[in-house]
Formats: structure tokens, sequence, C-alpha cells
């Protein structure tokens, strides 16, 4: 009703005055970071190649939002922090959501789509969808670098996300100890750009389907780039034959693997344990001597040639021999690489996978890529590439625009906090709009050369 009371907040008086709240500021928006993300799609065309990937299967008469409208909303909203499909529901009106969908800001008949849309959406697409989808991923990967480059990592890895009630394909697995769905992430190890990602079920993967996974991203790459070295790298589950032989077919391509001790390695490891217990010794007895603290822990490294019985060869395993006060801690990995000595390629090239672990936290912690709460698995696929393209758009921003800034290598989080969640009244005259941000703005300056930067580079010519 018209002339029903508005619902105010109450606060406690400060300085002699009532403080009370409502809801009717009018174009008001907090999301000022989703017309930074309209810039940044320009720059790279991602939302317009994963809208192409898509059959639209709609009536024509029917249709009030094209697929790039929807996506480009969903992705924004879940770059900005609104992870629910119902969160459409309230900003489908919002002001900065609607110019970023190039939609006059404060006409009424021009809502953007809500909810039930984009249930409608998620649960129908098709498996060949979802496949178009994640190649377009990779497309989109090959179309970030100018030229080809020399060597690119790919870090493979799974993460939990659990599951809830009956969804289609949630199994329990035991490592994990609940009934979840088990993504596969690929990352270019060496930037944190984003390849591709694969929701799969819960269980646990074998190394056919692997290295099935990996072979369509070699072949789509090497279609771009015959000539790059690639280099395949994950943990101890990765270690297996099928792996192992897609590289061996490519000679422009190598493995990083970590790998379980067992019965026939371990034992290969006990005299270079041996001498780190002896020098572990020694060095704590020099340390207490000198009444200094003992050292936490004293690695030695070495080499030994090995074949599991369902390896096609020997390869070259890297013995790690650590030894701290709460024991010894052995570890392997094996590789294809022959030219980094033991300790610098466990220590610098194996180590650093342990960044993939952080791009995975990004994309599920800060941009909920773990919310697929829909019964179908489809649409689960479909929620999880919303947050992947949201941290593509974000990566890009931090990459090309946000470069020699502090906030150049921030988490997504960090960027939503101090340049998205920005409050900005909107003012749409006939012929212009204004966008009016706080006047005590910490990132004035910031902000000047982000949207500088964007509103001078030219979309990129799609092929």
């Amino acid at each position: 009703m018209s002339d029903s009371i508005p619902t105010q907040l109450r606060f406690p008086t400060v300085a002699g005055f009532t403080v009370r709240a409502d809801f009717e500021g009018g174009a008001v928006s907090s999301d000022f970071g989703a017309l930074l993300l309209q810039g940044v799609d320009r720059q790279t065309g991602l939302i317009a190649r994963l809208a192409s990937a898509i059959q639209d299967r709609r009536h024509p008469s029917y249709i009030a939002h094209s697929l790039a409208d929807l996506l480009r909303q969903r992705i924004f909203q879940t770059a900005c922090g609104y992870a629910d499909g119902n969160d459409a529901n309230s900003l489908r009106h919002d002001p900065v959501f609607k110019l970023a969908a190039e939609r006059a800001p404060l006409d009424a008949d021009n809502a953007l789509a809500s909810g039930p849309t984009f249930s409608r959406l998620e649960n129908g697409v098709s498996r060949k969808d979802i496949y178009r989808l994640a190649r377009a991923f990779v497309d989109a990967f090959i179309a970030s670098y100018t030229t080809p480059p020399a060597v690119i990592v790919l870090d493979m890895d799974h993460s939990e996300d659990r599951t809830h009630g009956q969804q289609e394909l949630a199994f329990y697995n035991h490592h994990y100890g609940s009934h979840c769905y088990l993504p596969l992430f690929l990352f270019e190890g060496l930037s944190g750009k984003f390849i591709t990602a694969v929701l799969r079920p819960g269980k646990r993967p074998t190394g056919r389907e692997n290295a099935a996974i990996l072979q369509r991203v070699v072949r789509r790459l090497r279609q771009a780039w015959p000539d790059t070295h690639l280099v395949l790298r994950g943990d101890g589950h990765f270690a297996n034959p099928e792996l192992m032989a897609l590289c061996e077919a490519d000679a422009r391509m190598d493995f990083l693997f970590g790998l379980a001790g067992n019965q026939v390695l371990t034992p290969k490891a006990e005299p270079l344990l041996a001498k780190t217990r002896a020098l572990h010794a020694q060095r704590c007895d020099f340390a207490r001597r000198a009444e200094q603290p003992e050292p936490a822990a004293t690695r030695l490294y070495d080499e030994v040639a090995y074949q599991a019985g369902s390896w096609p060869k020997a390869y070259r395993v890297v013995l790690k021999a650590e030894v701290m006060g709460l024991g010894d801690n052995p570890r392997f990995v094996v590789t294809s690489l022959a030219d980094p000595t033991p300790e610098a390629l466990y220590r610098d090239l194996y180590c650093a996978r342990g960044q993939d672990e952080n791009f995975i936290k990004a994309v599920k912690n800060d941009l909920a890529s773990d919310r697929t709460a829909d019964h179908a698995f489809l649409a689960n696929h479909l929620r999880l590439f919303y947050a992947c393209a949201a941290y593509s758009l974000i990566h890009s921003l931090r990459e090309h625009t946000l470069c020699h800034t502090e906030l150049a290598k921030a988490q997504p989080m960090t960027l939503i906090l101090k340049l998205f969640k920005l409050a900005v009244r909107v003012v749409q005259y006939k012929d212009r709009i204004k966008l009016h941000l706080p006047s005590a703005c910490p990132v004035k300056a910031l902000l000047h050369r982000v949207t500088e930067i964007l509103y001078l580079v030219r979309p990129p010519a799609m092929a």
C-alpha cells in the first residue's frame, strides 16, 4: 500500500539526535563493482564466448533476456558476493546492475531476470552445452595470451564440494567423510589463470578419467600452441600410467607428480634418512652448545630410478628425507624432467603446486563455487561455471588493470570489499547518466586509474 508506514531501523541516540533508517533511498546501489566487471568483460569477451557455447532452446516469442544478458547478470552478481540465484529477485531492480547490463538504470519496465528465470536456465542446459562451456573457458585462456607462451604449467587438483539431500551423482567419499561432488580444477601454475573445470561425482577419479579430461584440454592447447612446452603438475593421486602415457605421446610435454611411499620405494629412502638423522642430531648439538634454538627440521635430497608395476617405464623419482623433532617425514615425487637438481625440482617446482590450492580457495571461499544445491547435476555444473567465470574476470582485472597497484595480487574478497562494495547514487537525465560516489571514498585515485584504463582499451576482435 502506498500509504503504509515504511520499515525503520532504530539506533541508539547519538549527540542528542534520534537516529532512524529506512529503505527509501531510491536509486542507490551498494555494488559499483558491477561496472568495473562490465569493463573487464568488454576487454576479454568472456561472457559472449560463454553465451555462444549454449544452445538457446527457448521459443523466440517468450524471450525477454538473452543468454548473454542472463550470464552477465548472474556472473556479475556472483563476483560481487551474491552467490544465490534468489538474490536476483531484488538485484534485478538495482540501477548499477542494470547499467552494467547496458540498460537504462531508472526505467521501471526493463528489470533484469529473476531467480526463477535462472532456475529454468540452469535446469535447461544439456551435456553438450556443459562440454562447450568447458571448452569455451579453455579458448578464453588461450585468447588471454597475445603470443604463444614458451611454457605453461597445468596445475590439477580436486576439491570437496559437500552435497545435502538427494542430489544427482552425489556419493559418499571416505577420504573427506561426506557425501559430495569432487570437481576437478585446472589452473595455469605460473600466472594463476583459470583454464577450465569439470564437476565430477563424489567418487575417487580413476587415472583413465583424469587422462580423458586432460587429453581434451591438451588437444585444444596444441591446436593453438604447437611448440609450447606443457608441464602437468599434481599431487599423488595423479601419478598414474594413463597421464604418464599422455605425456610420453607428446615430445613437448612433461609431468611432475607426488608419489606415495610403498614397500619397495620406502626402503630406498632409508639410507638417506639415516644420513639426515645424523646431520639433524649434529645440528641440534651445535645449537645447544651455542645456546641457540634447535633447528626445526633437516632436509636432504636424492634421486633414484623407479618403475611401478603399472608404469610404462622407469622414471626419475626424487626423495626428500626430512627429519623433525616429531620424527621422520620422507616424501617422493616422480617426474619426466631431467634437468633440475633433486632439491630444486622438489622445493622450487613441486612445492609451488601448493599455490593451486590457493586458487581453488579463492573460487570456493570467495566466489562460492560450492553453492551447488540444485537437485540436477548439470544445473550444479553451470553454477560452478558462474564462479569460475567470476574468478576469470577478477583475475583479468588484477593482471591487466590493477597491475603495479596495491591490489595487483589481492584476493577476490579483498577486491570485493575495497573496489566492488562502494555505494553509488544513480541519476538519469534525458541524455546522460550521472553516478555519484561517496566524497570520502578511500580509493578515489585507484578508481580513476581503473575506469580510465577500462574506458580507453578497445574490445578484442572475437575469432
